[in-house]
This record gives structure tokens, C-alpha cells and sequence, in this order.
């Protein structure tokens, strides 16, 4: 696969700077973060290490230590000016940004000019990594699920097949066979996520909880879901702290989370009923009874995967360009998503037929004075013009 992402460029041309950041290139599983390097490291006339780290058992410290040592004898043998050294998923050995930081400043002191990419698949565990030991020696790209443009560039995908199948590259051309897809997603995705991304830095009291929780939230994207119910459909004796917690460890892994319903009062947002929403629309269709067919002749079904898939393409925007996603809700009045960014507010009413009413955008704009309002879908705003675009423009 050739396609070239936004984001092969911005480390293109980083790593033919003077060495003076590491990069750090994160996002979930499956969207293409080895690819891109690979594609990068083909086009520049750099030397390079590449080391992955998914089988070393997570003690061994030591390990970046001796592949980090490796590529600095390396150079010296050859004589090399420079040399560019990549460690991909660096966030599986334990207390890693300890050892990274020693390495690249003791490079720093011997003016070694060993550049280095660390690549990684788990939020949770780079932010804590980055932000305990690395402060002000990285700078952090930020890798998303593929959005329908790309989709539609790179493998011909229509509209509604973006929003029945996700975006994963992997899964692209499984799409006519539902099993194999479903398999893929299963597979490749929820489960070396919550597996690997998850459960193996995470103490989890209980790992099934967190497994149903999970399938609950993605069958569920899209639609506003108390915790109390959550618990009483999960039929399990846990309390509403310990699912919050599961929902929070699936939003940093890149695979579900709970929108806030939209407010200045942060303690009234963070008490509100969350929005469950998937970040990829693959996640909740593998749990949907329909094929695509019978999806997209079923209007009520479709009208909820509609609106899952655009929020699922928010949420990992939201991911790459730093903005927050909200819903809005008030009695009988809605509006689906409330983006902000700063001090600018944006307001989206997703409608797939004509039967849905839209009076939520008029109170919400009377109450909150948004820089936009408007409708996505039947009688506004196209989806597939909307989904082309460059977010950023919104704000």
C-alpha cells in the first residue's frame, strides 16, 4: 500500500531537521503507524535502526538500553554522521521513558547525533511514559483512524460503505465476506487492544467486565446509556466508579468513549449520563445482527449508524487536532455533537431522514450563542461534503 497520510510528511521532514526532539508517533492499532515510518525511512537518506519491542518481555529494561547501544556502535564502525534509530510499540517494557531519557541525554552531552522515532499503540501508557520522565525532549505526532476521504482515495469505498465499515485499512478488502471482517476486527483489533494495550499495564480487578463492557458501549454507540443501566444489562455486581474507570482505559486505547453532555459547569458534565461512541464504526458494527444490505433498507437502523459513524469520525479528529466532543441534551430538546476548541463552539444535528426533529439547535443556540449551528445530513449539510473537508476549518 502506497498511500501517503497527512502525517508522512510532517515526519519527513522532522527527522531531516538538526536532532532536537525525539518524535513520537501515537495512535490506536491498525491505523498504518508502522507503514508510515516505513514509507518515511524509504524516502530519506538517513541510516537506520529498527527495533519492535511486542515480544520482549516487559522486565527487560535493559533491552532499549542494548538496541539503543547497538545503533551507536553501528554508527561508529561506519563511520556515520548520523543515524536514525525507531523503536516501535516501546510503551510494552516496563518504566521505558526512564530508560529513554538516560540514553538520549546522555547522546545530548556526547553531541551524538542519534535521532530517534518511538512509535506506540496505547495512550494511556505513552502519556504516562511522556509526561513523568520526557517533558521537553519530544515532540508527538498524532495518528488517527482513517477518515472516509482517505478510505475513498485509497480503496474506492463509497459513503455508506464508510459508515457501515469503518476505517481500518486492514479490514478494506475482507468487506465481502461479513465473517472475515468481523474476525479481522475481533482479532487484530478488540482483542490485542484490550489484551495487550490494556490488561497488561492495567491492574483489572475484573477483565470479563471490562470485555462486556465494552461490547455493550460499541452495540450501544451513538446513544446515551446511564452506568446504572449499563450495570443492570451487564448483570454484574460492580459499581458505577469501576465501570467509568473500564470506559476511560477504552478511550485512551482508542476504542470507545463517553461524551459529556455540554455545559460550563464541569462538575454538572462530568455527573451527566455519558454518549457512548466508538472511534471507529467497524467496532459497533461487528456486534450489528445486519449484513450491510439489510442495514441500509432498515431506515431506524441505519438512521443509528449514521449518526455513530459521524461521531465515530469526530472522536478520532478530536484525537488528532486537540478539540473536545460533546452532546447536548435538555428535557426533549438534542443536539448530537457540541465541538469546541478554545473558546469557539460548534453545534451538529445529525439527521438521516426527515422524520427527525432538529428544534434542539435553535434552543441550544439561543442558550450557548455557538460560532455554527447546523444540520448534517438530510436537508443541511451533505455528510460526504462534511466528511471531506478539513475539520479544522470549523473553529
Amino acid at each position: 500500500m502506497n498511500y501517503i497520510r497527512k502525517q508522512y510528511h510532517t515526519l519527513k521532514a522532522r527527522i531531516q531537521e538538526p536532532r532536537r526532539f525525539m518524535q513520537v508517533l501515537a495512535g490506536p492499532r491498525q491505523v498504518g503507524k508502522s507503514t508510515l515510518v516505513g514509507q518515511v525511512l524509504q524516502k530519506v537518506p538517513i541510516p537506520y535502526s529498527v527495533e519492535v519491542a511486542d515480544a520482549i518481555d516487559p522486565k527487560d529494561r535493559d533491552w532499549i538500553r542494548r538496541v539503543w547501544e547497538g545503533a551507536r556502535t553501528t554508527m561508529t564502525l561506519r563511520g556515520e554522521a548520523e543515524r536514525l534509530l525507531v523503536i516501535d510499540e516501546i510503551q510494552k517494557i516496563d518504566n521505558w521513558s526512564e530508560v529513554v531519557k538516560r540514553e538520549w541525554d546522555e547522546d545530548t552531552r556526547k553531541h551524538l547525533n542519534l535521532k530517534v522515532v518511538l512509535l506506540g499503540s496505547s495512550r494511556l501508557l505513552l502519556k504516562r511514559g511522556l509526561t513523568e520522565s520526557l517533558a521537553g525532549r519530544f515532540e508527538l505526532i498524532r495518528l488517527g483512524h482513517w477518515s472516509y476521504q482517505e478510505m475513498k482515495d485509497c480503496f474506492g469505498f463509497s459513503l455508506n460503505q464508510y459508515l457501515f465499515y469503518g476505517g481500518y485499512p486492514g479490514a478494506a478488502s475482507l468487506t465481502d465476506d461479513d465473517d472475515r471482517f468481523s474476525q479481522y476486527i475481533q482479532a487484530a483489533i478488540i482483542e490485542a487492544t484490550i489484551n495487550k494495550d490494556i490488561l497488561m499495564g492495567t491492574p483489572i480487578g475484573k477483565p470479563a467486565l471490562l470485555r462486556r463492557t465494552f461490547e455493550l458501549g460499541a452495540a450501544y454507540s451513538g446513544e446515551l446509556l446511564s452506568l446504572n443501566k449499563m450495570l443492570g444489562s451487564l448483570q454484574d455486581a460492580g459499581n458505577t466508579v469501576t465501570l467509568a474507570g473500564y470506559i476511560n482505559l477504552l478511550d485512551e486505547s482508542g476504542l470507545l468513549c463517553g461524551l459529556q453532555k455540554f455545559g460550563y459547569d464541569m462538575a454538572r458534565r462530568k455527573a451527566s449520563i455519558p454518549k457512548l461512541q466508538v472511534y471507529n464504526n467497524a467496532l459497533k458494527m461487528v456486534y450489528s445482527p445486519f449484513t450491510f444490505e439489510q442495514a441500509m433498507l432498515d431506515r431506524k437502523s441505519w438512521g443509528r449508524i449514521f449518526e455513530s459513524g459521524i461521531g465515530a469520525y469526530l472522536v478520532s479528529q478530536a484525537f488528532v487536532h486537540r478539540f473536545e466532543v460533546f452532546y447536548w441534551r435538555e428535557r426533549d430538546d438534542e443536539v448530537d455533537f457540541v465541538l469546541r476548541k478554545k473558546g469557539s463552539v460548534v453545534a451538529i444535528e445529525v439527521k438521516s431522514n426527515a422524520e427527525k426533529r432538529t428544534d434542539g439547535l435553535d434552543k441550544f443556540s439561543h442558550s450557548f450563542k455557538p460560532q455554527s449551528a447546523f444540520i448534517l445530513g438530510d436537508g443541511g449539510v451533505r455528510a460526504e461534503d462534511f466528511l471531506s473537508m478539513d475539520i479544522r476549518k470549523l473553529f
